[in-house]
């Protein structure tokens, strides 16, 4: 199978994090841009970083996103406390923009947005957070990639080693893995789905659990 080079955004937090540690390990990836608001600390052959502080100034970027197969778009920042305004233009325009960008410079490639479960896709539930994720998702779609996926992982468990994680999480994860296990993932199986959504593809663009954990055991 012919190797793979990808972006992710969001590595300073707990999903984006994860997904770069399955790259970093996965021999299919031979080279990752980190494209963050703020620097990630780590050093490895196959890594480079992009501070981009404001996510809709990538076309002034695009030397540095030229050839790239996949974009893993794990960044997201949490509605508590926001209005509809605000989520909407950090959570829906922001991705939009930088989807669009990337997707000028590399035409023939994959795109996977992690939205969440629950993500409503009719645009017209009760709750926000939801209804603007539907909205992400569905515009995403329609974009042009080769492919496109959302994913919508509920709790995870977390990559060996993985410093952006909270403790109160973890325990909880822990927890529901003992009581209901397929109803949780981990890290791992999250990267490696990403990894197998741009080198094998999948029948669905919207990918719940069950789904991400299929993708993640595919082969080529």
């Amino acid at each position: 199978m012919a190797e793979i080079k990808v972006v992710i955004t969001g590595a300073t937090g707990m999903v984006g994090e994860g997904v770069l540690f399955e790259c970093l390990q996965n021999n299919i990836v031979s080279e990752i841009l980190i494209i963050n608001r703020r620097h990630y600390e780590l050093n490895h052959p196959k890594l480079r970083e992009l501070i981009l502080p404001d996510f809709f100034k990538l076309d002034q970027f695009t030397d540095h996103i030229k050839g790239y197969d996949g974009c893993f778009f794990c960044a997201g920042i949490s509605s508590v406390g926001m209005n509809e305004e605000n989520y909407t233009r950090i959570t829906y325009d922001t991705t939009l923009s930088f989807a669009r960008t990337f997707l000028s410079i590399n035409p023939n490639s994959v795109f996977t947005y992690v939205s969440g479960r629950l993500t409503d896709s009719s645009e017209k539930g009760r709750l926000m957070w939801a209804r603007v994720k539907g909205k992400t998702e569905n515009d995403l779609m329609s974009l042009g990639f080769r492919s496109q996926y959302n994913f919508r992982p509920g709790i995870m468990l977390p990559f060996e080693g993985q410093k952006n994680w909270k403790k109160a999480y973890k325990w909880i994860a822990q927890l529901i893995n003992l009581i209901a296990p397929k109803s949780i993932l981990n890290i791992k199986e999250v990267g490696k789905a990403m990894i197998n959504a741009v080198t094998v593809g999948y029948p669905k663009q919207v990918l719940e659990t069950a789904d991400i954990r299929k993708l993640a055991m595919a082969t080529g």
